[in-house]
């Protein structure tokens, strides 16, 4: 089966020809920040929003934003991508009897050893999408081409890397309380409408260089794999809009698996969605972060912090994010 159908298949898509509805084809976003730049809206952070956000920290409790990493969690697969794998490579009898530092069989017995391995697909688990995950018509953000910049060992910019740390004000827009249900139902595409009323009903406005986070209330089902990566709810184009370019939004995230709703509302596209955010206003996005006690607690505005892993020349890498209530 090719790609496409593949593809077309999982998401439910009904592929058209080659090319958008309009007029032009999309084309990628050039950085306001200059020819060089490959941090795209992370620029809105500086030491200012940083020291700003910090001093209005309360202390206290600190909630993890993160997933557990399990064998048989959810991922995305539909490409062929790996699934999460753990395995042990010493064990504390193993070693004793294999011996593999030479120490012999009694020190092997007396000094317990374990270690253990992983390999996952770079989108697994609460991660963040650096700016090279999509792009369009073979150029990312800022108009770098696959032809120069992509090489065998990765991209030469906007890799994972290159994202730093993180430490912004962090907003939950929590749709799924709003409309009053546990979860968003099966494909559900949240709009600007949705995003505005569960803001007025929080009392929180989005400034300027925040990192926003949509519960869609996904993430109740993390531990049931194939109910919560069969069609999830997800952001339309109108909302996503919204979000980058009428709130300035530095960092978008969600709850649940591909962050978009499918079928794509776009001809030609099927993730118009992340090409958006990525290729064309510079905005990372984070998927599969964990939202449940900040709705619960009803924490809206928070310190948000974060550090991803330093993966040279990938396009994304696993998230460990933290919210901070305020004063």
């Amino acid at each position: 089966m090719r790609f496409t159908t593949l593809l077309a298949a999982t998401l439910g898509l009904v592929m058209a020809a080659p090319g958008y509805a309009g007029d032009s084809t999309p084309t990628v976003g050039t950085s306001p920040w200059g020819p060089k730049d490959e941090l795209g809206a992370l620029n809105l952070m500086t030491e200012d929003t940083r020291a700003a956000i910090l001093s209005r920290v309360a202390g206290g409790q600190v909630f993890d934003l993160s997933v557990e990493y399990f064998i048989g969690m959810p991922g995305w697969h539909a490409a062929g991508d790996p699934r999460y794998q753990f395995w042990m490579t010493h064990t504390p009898r193993g070693a004793a009897i294999d011996d593999p530092l030479g120490v012999g069989r009694d020190i092997g017995e007396h000094v317990s050893y374990t270690g253990s391995a992983v390999s996952m697909y770079t989108h697994t688990g609460t991660h963040i999408d650096a700016l090279n995950h999509f792009g369009l018509n073979g150029e990312i953000f800022n108009h770098f081409s696959a032809d120069e910049h992509l090489g065998d060992t990765g991209w030469k910019v906007t890799g994972a890397e290159t994202i730093p740390p993180i430490v912004a004000r962090g907003v939950l827009i929590d749709v799924a309380a709003v409309k009053g249900v546990e979860m968003l139902n099966e494909g559900y595409r949240v709009t600007q409408a949705d995003l505005e009323a569960a803001l007025e009903a929080q009392g929180v406005a989005l400034q300027k260089g925040d990192v926003v986070l949509i519960r869609t209330g996904r993430m109740q089902v993390y531990e049931e794999a194939d109910q919560f990566s069969h069609n999830p709810p997800g952001l339309g184009m109108e909302a996503a809009r919204y979000l980058a370019e009428e709130s300035g939004a530095m960092i978008v995230g969600a709850d649940n698996l591909s962050f978009e709703a499918f079928p794509s509302e776009v001809e030609g596209n099927y993730v118009p969605v992340h090409t958006y955010l990525l290729s064309q206003v510079g905005v990372p996005i984070i998927e599969l972060a964990y939202l449940e006690e900040l709705s619960a607690s009803k924490v809206y505005e928070f310190a948000f912090v974060a550090g991803s892993l330093k993966l040279r020349g990938a396009d994304a890498a696993p998230l460990r994010p933290i919210a901070m209530p305020l004063q």
